[in-house]
C-alpha cells in the first residue's frame, strides 16, 4: 500500500490550510462521476502532500511576514502548482 493509498477524504480534508479549498475537495468528490472519482482523490492526494512537504516553508513565511498574509499567498502556489485551481468550475473535478 502506497502512502497515497492511506489517505481517506477526511484526511484530506483536514490536510488543506483553508476553508476554500477544503469546499473545492468536497464539492469535487460529490459532483464528481464516480468513474473519474479516483483521478480527483489522486490529485488531491498530491496535493496534500506537497502541503505538507511544503509547511515548513509555509510556517516560515507566516512568521518572516508576521500576519500571515504572504504565507496565504504562499499557500496558494502550492495548491496552484499541484494542479488544483480556484477559478476551476466547481463540480468538474480536479482531472
Amino acid at each position: 500500500m502506497t502512502a497515497r493509498e492511506t489517505w481517506t477524504v477526511d484526511g484530506l480534508h483536514h490536510a488543506l490550510p483553508n476553508s476554500a479549498s477544503r469546499q473545492q475537495l468536497l464539492a469535487d468528490v460529490h459532483l464528481t462521476p464516480v468513474a473519474e472519482l479516483p483521478a480527483v482523490l489522486d490529485r488531491w492526494a498530491a496535493a496534500a502532500e506537497t502541503l505538507q512537504a511544503a509547511s515548513g516553508r509555509i510556517a516560515a513565511a507566516r512568521e518572516q511576514a508576521g500576519s500571515g498574509e504572504a504565507a496565504e499567498d504562499r499557500t496558494a502556489d502550492v495548491v496552484r502548482d499541484a494542479g488544483h485551481r480556484g477559478d476551476r468550475e466547481s463540480g468538474r473535478g480536479a482531472a
